[in-house]
């Protein structure tokens, strides 16, 4: 943790805070943004496998989702990555990734963490890039969703980034 980090404090949403994870991902001007119902949910429904950054006044200021994969219960995906404008260039993501990771490697073991880019998100790119080098872990990247298959319109093709086996992240 840097000294710019030293008073903000990282745990698990709660219902509470998803309005403030719905501010944060439109606020970033970069994320795909999910309806504010879906925040709520994901505050309830996958609270465990997701973690925020508070700051000193306990207000969230960062945030990443994600789920453990049903058909392979040993990898964490991360859905989505958020860190409001102010605490940005901090490191901040990078810590919040590396304490979720470590939460969940925990309390449920993890071989793999799996997350999609879209080409040219270069902060989303290097997050995960860094974090496999950090933790010595091979990362594989495959275009998992090509623009085609997007019902909506216009959409980058997703590019799965896929690190494991993880064995340093505790």
């Amino acid at each position: 943790m840097t000294a710019a980090q030293a008073d903000l404090q990282i745990d698990r949403p709660g219902v509470a805070d998803g309005a403030a994870l719905w501010r944060i991902a439109r606020d970033s001007k970069t994320l795909d943004l999910n309806s504010s119902y879906s925040y709520l949910l994901w505050c309830r429904d996958f609270a465990a496998t997701s973690a925020v950054a508070r700051d000193e006044r306990g207000e969230p200021v960062g945030f990443i989702t994600g789920y453990v994969r049903q058909e392979r219960p040993d990898t964490l995906l991360v859905w989505q990555v958020a860190v409001d404008e102010a605490y940005r260039g901090r490191g901040l993501a990078a810590s919040l990734l590396d304490q979720l990771v470590a939460r969940v490697a925990a309390e449920r073991g993890l071989s793999t963490l799996e997350t999609t880019i879209s080409p040219g998100n270069t902060a989303s790119e290097r997050l995960f890039t860094a974090f496999a080098e950090r933790h010595g872990a091979p990362l594989e990247r495959e275009v998992l969703f090509d623009t085609g298959v997007f019902p909506d319109g216009p959409h980058d093709p997703e590019v799965l980034y896929r690190i494991g086996p993880l064995s340093d992240v505790g």
